[in-house]
């Protein structure tokens, strides 16, 4: 995508992939409704739509895969949170829609930046 500026902190380090994730979805068509819309102490990245359909994107950034792949960080607990607070988000606009929870991963190393989208990427269970 482009030279990207070295962030040692973390929070511009989050703050840098979730502009890039919101940009790259907004290439790809997603129409992005709202950022970091929160539920008490639950937080949804992005909150978007795809045609007909609410997507929920959790992003994911680092500044490498060694450990873990972005993607692998989004375990069950997060996965639960993640539903909660979109159930709320439906709740509170009265929306009658499918929802779908999407990864996106980003890795910022050596002045690049790499995207992953997984849409689908799992399914509510409470």
């Amino acid at each position: 995508m482009g030279q990207i500026v070295n962030t040692d902190k973390r929070k511009d380090l989050g703050t840098l992939g979730e502009d890039s994730a919101a940009e790259y979805l907004v290439s790809k068509g997603y129409k992005i409704l709202h950022r970091n819309w929160h539920f008490g102490h639950k937080e949804l990245d992005i909150v978007a739509r795809d045609g007909n359909m609410l997507v929920v994107v959790e992003v994911k950034t680092r500044t490498s895969d060694y450990w873990e792949e972005p993607k692998e960080a989004v375990r069950r607990k997060k996965q639960k949170r993640l539903v909660e607070a979109a159930d709320a988000y439906v709740c509170h606009y009265n929306l009658d829609t499918e929802v779908r929870f999407d990864i996106v991963s980003v890795v910022i190393a050596n002045g690049s930046l790499a995207i992953e989208h997984i849409e689908d990427a799992f399914y509510p269970t409470l």
